[in-house]
């Protein structure tokens, strides 16, 4: 662990998960104090937006040129800045998040002050937190909010299901700084399993931030192509013991088959293991709206097309259900994420599965 950061009794540590801080609370407003510190809030931003957007555009730049010398997963980063700023709310500290974001090629502490500051400033003036950074994520969740709703959810799920299980298994970690934040890690076995590439990237930028992850063990492997169970045991994990794995911000940039083999893989494991994840359905996939044919050309741009969603006929968490029973699991938990009506369906949805009946064999040889 990294003692700088990591210190304090076992309470600390279990605050500092939840989020609980004495600088986290926003002070409580009545209605019209909260519409007023809203409406400040956003004519600040509009005054700055400016130098907002000056830093925005110098930051995709330096993602960009990462990007052509083949560095980091761009789609990996969005999700860590999300968290970074989070922290720097105050609303979730993530000391390794920011320290990460920041030992990134592609960041650039001028593109971050540029973009950031004048949200931070704003936000110190007025107490007023954006809709997209609030944690805990409430209310309805648009598609631009995903990523940090879903924060919310994956967090409230892995702490309650690691209160009684000792091994935890991050598929397609990019640079998720979870596993930094847990209140035992010392009783709790961590492993990520990621692309070589970007596995090895994490680890360099792990040790130029000073950040300590000797309680992590890396597995690196291509869910395309390999078998990353079995690199997962050969690693130290061990099947016949309950897991928490979490699939985050993954399962959608992945093809079928391989989705299907990790679902099955997962229930080879032992019965009491659960899986948190989150998802899309094939509305993001096939829909002609304009949000989604940009996200399409944005992530097709970033190397990273989306692939997987699972079938939206109404109701999707049925079809949802269908999917992971094939493979031998069981839906636990399932939050719906867009309206489903006669007219619209479900763009994706937040879940947990488990490993409820003994192991079913692997799909994978």
């Amino acid at each position: 662990m990294d003692h700088s950061t990591a210190g304090g009794d076992e309470n600390l540590r279990a605050a500092t998960w939840r989020g609980d801080h004495p600088t986290d609370a926003v002070q409580l407003q009545g209605p019209t104090g909260r519409r007023n510190a809203a409406t400040v809030f956003y004519v600040i931003n509009l005054l700055l937006s400016p130098i907002t957007l000056i830093g925005y555009v110098l930051w995709l730049a330096r993602i960009y040129m990462d990007r052509r010398a083949g560095g980091a997963s761009t789609t990996a980063q969005g999700p860590l800045s999300a968290r970074s700023l989070m922290h720097m709310l105050g609303l979730r500290r993530d000391t390794q998040a920011y320290r990460l974001l920041m030992a990134l090629p592609s960041t650039s502490g001028l593109a971050v002050l540029l973009t950031g500051g004048p949200l931070l400033l704003a936000h110190r003036l007025t107490g007023h937190v954006p809709s997209a950074f609030r944690y805990p994520f409430e209310g309805e969740i648009p598609p631009q909010f995903e990523a940090s709703a879903r924060v919310t959810f994956v967090d409230a799920a892995v702490e309650r299901y690691l209160a009684a299980i000792n091994q935890f298994v991050i598929l397609g970690a990019g640079f998720d700084t979870r596993t930094f934040r847990l209140p035992r890690l010392a009783q709790i076995r961590c492993f990520e399993v990621d692309m070589p590439m970007t596995q090895s990237t994490k680890r360099e930028l792990l040790h130029k931030a000073g950040i300590d992850s000797t309680d992590i063990t890396f597995v690196a492997a291509d869910f395309e192509t390999e078998d990353w169970l079995a690199r997962l045991v050969e690693a130290g994990f061990d099947p016949k013991q309950p897991a928490v794995f979490l699939w985050e911000g993954v399962i959608m940039y992945l093809e079928r088959p391989a989705v299907e083999g990790t679902l099955h893989n997962i229930a080879s494991t032992a019965k009491g293991s659960v899986l948190v994840f989150d998802y899309f359905t094939t509305e993001p996939l096939t829909s002609r709206g304009l949000y989604w044919r940009f996200g399409r050309a944005a992530t097709r741009a970033a190397g990273e097309p989306l692939r997987f969603g699972v079938d939206s006929t109404p109701p999707s968490r049925d079809r949802l259900a269908e999917l992971l029973q094939s493979c031998g699991l069981a839906l636990l938990e399932q939050r719906t994420l867009g309206a489903e009506t006669n007219g619209k369906r479900a763009w994706g949805g937040f879940a947990v599965a488990t490993v409820a009946t003994d192991p079913v064999t692997s799909s994978r040889p």
